[in-house]
């Protein structure tokens, strides 16, 4: 929200009240008080009359700090709020002349106690941001309204990004966005996964700890400034330093919470019956076989929202018209290979069986005047489950287990973002915090059932919203976008502003979800969508099987599927580096190479864990344009070597892509290109590219349970490569990527193969040297 008009004037209704000075300081062991008045005082009678403000600092965690600012404290508490863990840490205190210090871990935090003011340096003392004496605001509005403001100085060259999933430019620099979830598809500034949390090039991140709105201006009311304001009495925020990217991230999900592990078939490609075509258990065998027989491999099937009958969504119940037997619709879809997924949302249309009761047991939100809260869009007479109710919530997951009983294995959980304000809630939670943080409950309440039920090393969703601590609950996935190349790269945008704000997975509908892409551009998007994270065809009208494209779809999902599996290995063994770190699977290129300048603003490319690079096609000329960092890059599926440091175009066809390796990397290639789950330590292939000389480069190697088996540790000296693992599950081989010859090995069948030399190895041989 924009208080000022221009430079110089106040909005007319405003009046904004700045911290002069700090009159008091009050010190704990865990806390540090600061009393400070909005006027200068020269003398007793200026202690009279005008607003005080309390600034609590505490620092819940290394090189967080915490900032709490009140003017009333006397309101009531309204919840909910963030879970968040804060571990409180002694935090040192030091006066010196007119400056107050406090430091935790290499955070130092400076105010400046006669002319207010702070500075955030790294323990090398330079400067990451500052806020002036115009950098902490409460602000009176029009009416009884009134604000809390917080303002950062933003330096030159200072870029930021995140905010949750947002389709907008990716560096948010300019940009004015409110922290509201909304059903507003891809293309708008809208977004369904708002996220008060935003990420800065120079090393640090700020945390805004309100589940309500949250305005951000981002250089775009004061162009130096970066804003964020609450409506009422109070400020919370936290800053955390890094000062790599990664590392802030890391500390950012340590207070907010991790991303469980996602079970590893659900990395497997996904086909859906999509929105409103019409399918019954004949269509579903049709496509299932189909994809069978035309050679893609196919991991989870899922039912879109008509696998319940029309105007009862939610009922929970198959419609037997189509489904007749749907116990055993499913036993023989299990006897092919699949998981279920299927699809519901937290919404109880009228028509539903389920609606009159939970309607008389307070299941549903309701009214101020105790009417249920129903309206027609969506589904007529449609109410909301209050999951602020444990009946509620134990009523849910009860139908819901029904259907893990049966044989299904995830859940759409779509929708949980129009959630209304003029309502009550059975714990009386403040509506205007509910409205993002129903997405949290929603989510947390059926990924806690799935992982009761199914164990924690099978929990998953497919979700549509969230907000803070929801990428505790994977997968996510982009939502409702058009089938065309700027949706495509909109949607990549979104997916790295999400994976930036502390989410370690994402996924979007292949192809796009409204209308019909044309066969150019599903091409280009399977290709794109089997590098993500998570894989999925779903859209609206149409099917989204290959062959109803044209026969080279077909084999484009063949490779690339293929592909992926092969990939396992090393994409579950960064998926358990983000359960244990946070550090996403899908990364913007600033948070992997955070020295170059030029990586701070892509948004057409990324990296797939440390060491892929994928540059998807976004045009019909099949021209990928897209920047190498320094470094060698070794093209994945060709074998062709480059040199980075420089931009590069060069056209594609529907087989190829801009997907490159970066040196000193050992990639685990897996032998089966069938299935996403499989002993990925069984005859591994090391693919080991330009391990540059005094390098010693480690792999980890992890099981399809996620449980760590060792690593491989390559270290070169001049020309000579010492392996070590301690990886014994079979036989292996380590093909050197871009060598025609070798000079000397100490162990193993030396063959050619196009891309280098192969070292086939017994299962006993846990170390060799190479001569190269």
């Amino acid at each position: 929200m924009k208080f000022t008009d221009g430079n110089w004037l106040v909005r007319e209704g405003y009046d904004i009240h700045f911290p002069k000075i700090v009159h008091e300081v009050v010190a704990e062991d865990e806390n540090i008080t600061l009393y400070a008045p909005c006027k200068y005082i020269t003398h007793r009678g200026d202690t009279l009359d005008g607003p005080l403000l309390t600034i609590k600092v505490t620092a819940p965690m290394e090189g967080i700090i915490r900032v709490q600012t009140w003017h009333f404290k006397g309101g009531k508490e309204k919840f909910p709020h963030f879970t968040i863990n804060n571990q409180a840490q002694p935090i040192t205190c030091s006066t010196k002349d007119s400056t107050l210090s406090f430091t935790s871990g290499d955070l130092n935090v400076t105010v400046n106690k006669n002319d207010f003011g702070v500075m955030f340096t790294d323990g090398d003392g330079k400067l990451l941001t500052e806020l002036d004496n115009k950098g902490l605001a409460w602000i009176e509005g029009p009416g009884e309204q009134t604000f809390m403001r917080g303002q950062l100085k933003l330096s030159v060259g200072e870029q930021l990004y995140g905010l949750g999933e947002r389709f907008t430019p990716f560096v948010k620099n300019g940009q004015s966005v409110d922290s509201w979830n909304e059903d507003g598809g891809t293309s708008s500034e809208q977004s369904y996964k708002n996220i008060p949390f935003y990420l800065s090039n120079k090393g640090y991140g700020v945390f805004v700890n309100h589940p309500e709105k949250v305005s951000f201006e981002l250089g775009s009311e004061l162009v130096s400034r970066m804003q964020y304001s609450v409506e009422g009495e109070y400020l919370d925020y936290y800053f955390i330093h890094g000062p790599a990217p990664k590392e802030v991230i890391r500390r950012y999900t340590a207070l907010t919470g991790r991303p469980a592990l996602p079970p590893a078939w659900s990395f497997g490609l996904w086909l859906s019956t999509s929105f409103t075509t019409d399918y019954n258990e004949e269509t579903v065998n049709h496509f299932v076989d189909g994809m069978a027989e035309h050679g893609i491999p196919l991991s989870v099937f899922h039912f879109d929202c008509f696998w319940m009958k029309e105007f009862e969504w939610s009922n929970f119940i198959w419609d037997r018209r189509n489904f007749p037997d749907p116990e055993g619709m499913l036993a023989r879809l299990k006897e092919k290979g699949l998981h279920i997924c299927v699809w519901i949302n937290p919404y109880i249309a009228q028509k539903s069986i389920l609606f009159d009761e939970a309607a008389a047991k307070d299941y549903l939100v309701k009214k101020p005047n105790g009417n249920v809260w129903q309206w027609d869009r969506w589904q007529a007479g449609m109410g909301i489950v209050d999951f602020t109710n444990p009946d509620a919530v134990t009523w849910f997951q009860a139908k819901l287990k029904v259907l893990l009983d049966m044989g299904v294995d995830s859940f759409k959980t779509d929708f949980g973002e129009r959630i209304p304000t003029d309502v009550v809630y059975y714990d009386g939670s403040n509506p205007q915090k509910m409205h993002n943080y129903y997405a949290y409950l929603y989510n947390k309440v059926v990924f806690d059932l799935i992982n009761q039920v199914k164990g924690e090393k099978e929990a998953v969703v497919f979700s549509r919203s969230a907000t803070v601590g929801s990428q505790q609950f994977p997968v996510h996935w982009g939502g409702d976008c058009d089938s065309t190349y700027e949706a495509m790269a909109e949607s990549l945008r979104g997916g790295l502003s999400l994976t930036t704000s502390g989410f370690g997975y994402w996924s979007h509908d292949i192809g796009g979800f409204e209308n019909t892409a044309t066969p150019d551009v599903f091409k280009r998007w399977t290709a794109f969508g089997l590098l993500s994270s998570h894989s999925r065809f779903h859209g609206s009208t149409s099917y989204r099987v290959p062959w109803m494209f044209d026969e080279e779809a077909v084999q484009v999902a063949q490779q690339f599927t293929k592909l992926k599996n092969r990939l396992m290995p090393y994409l579950y063994a960064h998926a358990v580096e983000n359960n244990e770190t946070g550090i996403p699977l899908m990364r913007a290129m600033h948070l992997e190479f955070p020295n170059d300048p030029l990586c701070d603003a892509l948004d057409h490319q990324y990296m797939l864990g440390a060491s892929i690079l994928v540059a998807p096609i976004f045009n019909q000329e099949g021209l990928g344009s897209f920047y190498l960092p320094n470094g060698t890059w070794t093209h994945l599926l060709t074998g062709d070597v480059i040199q980075g440091g420089t931009w590069i175009k060069q056209k594609y066809d529907y087989f190829s892509l801009p997907l490159f390796v970066r040196e000193n990397t050992i990639l685990p290639i897996g032998v089966n290109d069938q299935q996403p789950v499989y002993q990925y330590v069984d005859h591994l292939t090391y693919r080991v590219y330009s391990i540059a000389d005094g390098n010693t480069i480690e792999q980890r190697i992890v099981d399809a349970e996620g449980v760590y088996k060792g690593s491989m540790v390559i270290s070169r000296q001049n020309q000579q490569l010492d392996i070590k693992t301690d990886v014994t599950n079979g036989p292996y081989q380590i093909e050197l990527m871009g060598y025609q010859t070798i000079n000397a090995v100490t162990a193993g069948r030396v063959t050619q193969s196009g891309h280098g030399i192969i070292i086939s190895l017994d299962k006993g041989i846990r170390q060799l040297t190479i001569d190269l």
